[in-house]
């Protein structure tokens, strides 16, 4: 799995390294509705777990996924906005991204 250029400008991100694959690939709240589900990716939840779970500081977690600080930072932030809206909108939480289709 390869992180996205935004924009397509730019130097390419570089490619965190992921400790520990989660054991849950989708987790869906009761009901589930209809709502489309959000996607967390691999790299925002192995920040969430050196951060979170094991209590490593920012420039931790960067040093151990081999990326800097404010990049432990900017996934962090979008990582815990993700888990908190699926929790408040009762939205499914996928991780990973959906495999794009070859054409």
């Amino acid at each position: 799995m390869h992180r996205r250029r935004r924009g397509g400008r730019g130097r390419f991100p570089i490619q965190p390294k992921i400790g520990r694959k989660p054991r849950a690939e989708k987790m869906t709240p009761e009901p589930s509705g209809t709502e489309e589900p959000i996607h967390i990716d691999l790299a925002e939840t192995e920040v969430l777990r050196l951060v979170d779970l094991e209590g490593l500081y920012q420039e931790q977690a960067g040093h151990a996924m081999g990326v800097s600080r404010g990049t432990v930072w900017r996934l962090l932030a979008s990582a815990r906005e993700k888990v908190t809206r699926a929790l408040y909108e009762g939205r499914p939480l996928v991780v990973g991204f959906p495999l794009e289709e070859d054409t």
